[in-house]
């Protein structure tokens, strides 16, 4: 991998935004490779030494004294537990998603069942995280693709852990309202009653109207406003557990677990089916036939390995709106259960912006990568030739992701994600020694020093791994330290130490000298 830099946007003038573009060449890794293992522990071992003068808390202590997490621990595998919203049509529920959050995500209009990239967000309150799933309006009657998003809002109350029942308290209780809460009562989740537009402590009247729903206490709120969402918010930490009871993961060994993951019709089932040799998934050509997620044990290249279709979607044509709630859903719960994410690729389809969505779902999970291209047998020479042209173009923020040509409908190639599975995993896995790790930073920094910036210059004092699974780096520093120049840092650890299929982060604490006592 080189050192070339993305393209800056125009509008990025501030130079700390800017890629840090290093001059001539150098030798950082050779020279890194040279240095002993003995030599590279002492001088780690007088770096931390000198972090002895800094301002230092708990949690910096433990890391220097070792800490570290692997990923296999009960705390690493627990998922924050998931809070689903749910009501009839243009009650606000979007509105209330953005007011949680505190900024705007959620797509809100006027329009009932608008469309949404992401239908599922972390959140926090009072220092708790959670998961909260935002779900198309839900209508008892509904028809065609209002239906679509009825059994969204049912899907997102199966794998929640607690259920926020969103009311229109100016309108009253409906006969949709109604039916939610028959369908709710058969979840059997805790529910939180919200009467939503409740803008003033006149319009609490018309909120106590719907004690007559049964479920306790209804909570006025003002999505818009922010009145009363943080009452709302308590009695939601009130009921959700500390840990999800719905998302749980099994991690405790055996067979390493594989999210097979892309757009809907991109050859998922095909290709699961040619790798565990049976007709165990339903392949059609309408797109999104499968709904569940379907695990399956696979001997591939000697050994077992447990894949999950993550197809998740049962559409009809015209109906991408339940298609994409469905396939976000589907596919991020999948790779919560998985180590590495293989994301399926059509050759024969221009690269769309679902594709490049499911790629970013899969690097923000922290999985292990790799990309296979399916129906590549399907190309002359030429058309080969031009696409991995394409491919290193369209996809350059993932060159670290091993690529694997193969053909879903023969088993063409099938058995070389063997080889990238086990690439891919081992470098999420990995652990850098600390000594190595300072040894890198210090030649790197010593050839390409960072910037001066207002008359300073910031320095790192020390750096450590964190975890593994994906692999997460500390810098200890004097000042903040450039984006662009700390995206040149991974650059460089991919290049020193490889990591090819696994994402890498690099985070910094910025720490100042202890003052001296008189």
């Amino acid at each position: 991998m080189s050192d070339s830099t993305s393209a800056t946007r125009p509008d990025q003038g501030d130079s700390s935004h800017e890629d840090y573009v290093p001059t001539g060449t150098d030798h950082v890794a050779q020279r890194v490779a040279e240095i002993s293992d003995e030599d590279a522990e002492a001088r780690a071992a007088g770096l931390l030494a000198g972090l002895g003068s800094y301002e230092l808390d708990d949690e910096d202590a433990a890391l220097l004294a070792g800490g570290f997490d692997d990923g296999t621990s009960e705390e690493a595998l627990n998922q924050d537990p998931v809070l689903a919203i749910v009501g009839r049509p243009n009650v606000g529920k979007s509105t209330l998603v953005n007011r949680i959050l505190g900024r705007r995500e959620a797509v809100v209009e006027d329009t009932p069942g608008v469309t949404r990239d992401r239908v599922q967000y972390t959140a926090d309150w009072n220092g708790r995280n959670f998961t909260l799933v935002d779900t198309g309006g839900w209508e008892s009657n509904a028809r065609g693709i209002d239906l679509r998003v009825a059994e969204q809002a049912e899907i997102a109350v199966e794998m929640a852990d607690a259920v926020l029942l969103v009311v229109d308290a100016m309108v009253g209780i409906t006969s949709s309202d109604e039916a939610i809460v028959r369908m709710l009562r058969k979840a059997k989740k805790p529910i939180i009653l919200v009467g939503n537009k409740v803008d003033d402590i006149v319009q609490e009247a018309d909120n106590a109207m719907l004690w007559g729903l049964g479920l306790g206490e209804p909570y006025p709120v003002s999505a818009v406003h922010g009145r009363g969402v943080a009452d709302m918010l308590d009695r939601v930490m009130d009921v959700l557990p500390e840990f999800s009871a719905v998302a749980g993961v099994e991690r405790s060994g055996g067979p390493r677990r594989i999210a097979l993951i892309g757009r809907p019709n991109v050859g998922k089932s095909s290709l699961l089916n040619k790798l565990a040799g049976t007709d165990r998934v339903v392949v059609d050509n309408v797109a999104g036939t499968t709904r569940d997620p379907v695990d399956e044990l696979v001997e591939l290249g000697g050994r077992t390995w447990r894949f999950v279709d993550t197809a998740g979607i049962r559409r009809r044509q015209h109906m991408a709106q339940g298609a994409d709630f469905y396939a976000s859903l589907r596919t991020q719960s999948a790779l919560e259960k998985a180590e590495v994410a293989v994301v399926l690729i059509a050759v024969d389809e221009v690269l769309s912006e679902q594709d490049v969505r499911i790629l970013q779902l899969a690097m923000e999970s922290g999985r292990a990568l790799v990309l296979a291209f399916n129906k590549w047998d399907l190309l002359d020479d030429e058309r080969r030739k031009y696409l991995e042209r394409e491919i290193d173009q369209d996809l350059a923020h993932v060159d670290w992701a091993p690529r694997v040509n193969i053909s879903a409908k023969t088993g063409w190639h099938k058995d070389k994600l063997v080889p990238a599975l086990d690439l891919a995993l081992e470098n999420w896995d990995r652990r850098i020694p600390t000594g190595r790790l300072n040894a890198f930073l210090g030649e790197l920094v010593s050839e390409h020093p960072h910037p001066v910036r207002g008359g300073k210059q910031p320095r790192i004092l020390f750096g450590t791994q964190a975890s593994s699974r994906p692999p997460k780096f500390v810098l200890f520093t004097t000042g903040f330290l450039d984006p662009g120049y700390r995206r040149f840092i991974t650059r460089r650890l991919r290049e020193t130490f490889g990591f090819e299929g696994t994402p890498i982060e690099v985070s910094m604490r910025v720490r100042e000298k202890r003052s001296r006592k008189k």
